[in-house]
């Protein structure tokens, strides 16, 4: 995959899953079917560095992220949003918070912040300039078009 800048490279994309969703309608599990990322338990030794989305964190991710993400990687979190934790009491590596985001999931739909997890992570790599690889996490699911044109990304 090339992203926009024609370097040839794949993200590492990383979800520590909850397991409190339905698996049928788990964004995070069908990006596993599709070898898209992989499902990590904790978030521990060098995984410690990467970028993880946390919605409490003060500090927005921004293009200047790019660069860890080469080097170590994206975790999303994948929970419930009625059970969601202050992540902040935890040490989640490098967190970051997306902007405010409407879901285009039919779960959430229009819905301000309520973002399955590809929707984050595609939101995220449409933010550090990993614009095709976005696309094709998006490309999944019938809906993942919508979500770039309700974001203008």
């Amino acid at each position: 995959m090339k992203d926009d800048n024609s370097k040839v490279y794949m993200p590492k994309i990383y979800c520590l899953h909850y397991r409190e969703c339905d698996p049928k309608k788990c964004t995070a599990l069908k990006l596993k079917k599709f070898n898209l990322l992989t499902i990590i338990k904790k978030i521990k030794g060098i995984l410690n560095n990467s970028i993880v989305l946390n919605p409490f964190t003060r500090t927005e991710l921004t293009i200047d992220d790019r660069e860890i993400i080469i080097r170590y990687g994206l975790i999303v979190i994948d929970c419930s949003w009625n059970k969601l934790l202050d992540l902040n009491k935890f040490n989640l590596g490098v967190s970051r918070r997306l902007p405010p985001l409407l879901a285009a999931n039919p779960t959430n739909y229009g819905k301000w912040e309520k973002l399955s997890s590809v929707e984050a992570i595609a939101a995220a790599f449409f933010i550090t300039g990993f614009y095709n690889y976005a696309e094709l996490l998006l490309s999944k699911f019938n809906w993942g078009r919508q979500f770039k044109n309700l974001n203008k990304f």
